[in-house]
């Protein structure tokens, strides 16, 4: 029998997704999170999923597994740990460079679909026998929503859509079996934050905060040595230490440019 999965990513439309399964509204029984590491992942979604998420999998007969991705030598590693263990060498995150354009995003390939792809090969699927895959996109987000972009082993089904819900739908149904409302999923340096989101960082959390300015200063480090321009982990092309001040705030731009498309990361 082929394989089904849910892309579990902690947030607030593959909870939904799991209180739905729970119900037997949906049919999945296996959730698959990959794990970008307690020093990269938002640490209020490692909590969450630890503390509310995987219980609840539990109590229901459900399977949530969180999975790693592992080095040529067997080692975890982590998206931060890469960057900083490589001295700011390989980027791998869509960091947005001199001219205002996003780089290359190596990371949720890498740390995301092969690190789930590993999984579920491993389990059975293959081009001839592909699992199924279901995504976290609800009806506002549709046109994140793009089966052609499954991987030879997979399908693509995009349940919450054919449901109709809206992101807007998702806290009345998690509420509704007594779990709280999950955080934001997202890497502590993902460019793709929002501003008035890095704003709320740099004011209430501040180690979160300095863990992204290292980020940026390692692969800047990096590119100076090399002669090459500075990166940054906003659009306004500024350092991020330089960019926020308490009680201030920066003027809103269309930082949505490029934002992740295909439902692998923030569901």
């Amino acid at each position: 029998m082929a394989l089904r999965t849910f892309s579990f990513g902690g947030g607030w439309q593959s909870t939904t997704a799991l209180v739905l399964a729970a119900h037997g509204e949906l049919d999945y029984r296996t959730f698959l999170m990959a794990n970008v590491g307690s020093d990269s992942e938002n640490p209020h979604t490692i909590r969450y999923v630890e503390e509310h998420a995987a219980p609840f999998a539990a109590a229901h007969g459900l399977n949530l597994h969180l999975l790693d991705r592992h080095t040529k030598a067997g080692e975890v590693e982590t998206i931060r740990q890469r960057i900083i263990s490589s001295n700011g060498s390989r980027q791998t995150i869509p960091i947005y460079l001199s001219n205002g354009k996003p780089g290359s995003r190596v990371c949720t390939r890498e740390f995301k679909i092969d690190v789930t792809g590993a999984w579920l090969k491993a389990h059975g699927a293959s081009p001839d026998n592909p699992a199924t895959v279901g995504m976290g996109i609800t009806l506002d987000e549709i046109g994140r929503a793009n089966p052609n972009k499954a991987m030879p082993y997979e399908r693509l089904e995009y349940p919450l859509l054919e449901l109709g819900l809206r992101r807007a739908d998702c806290p009345a149904i998690i509420r509704s079996v007594g779990l709280p409302m999950p955080p934001k999923s997202s890497c502590d340096f993902c460019p793709i934050r929002k501003i008035h989101e890095w704003q709320d960082m740099y004011e209430r959390e501040p180690e979160r905060w300095d863990r992204a300015c290292e980020v940026e200063d390692t692969i800047n480090g990096h590119l100076a040595r090399r002669g090459r321009p500075p990166v940054f982990l906003t659009p306004y092309r500024q350092p991020l230490r330089a960019l926020f001040r308490h009680g201030t705030q920066l003027p809103l731009i269309d930082d949505d440019a490029d934002a992740c498309s295909n439902g692998w990361c923030m569901t």
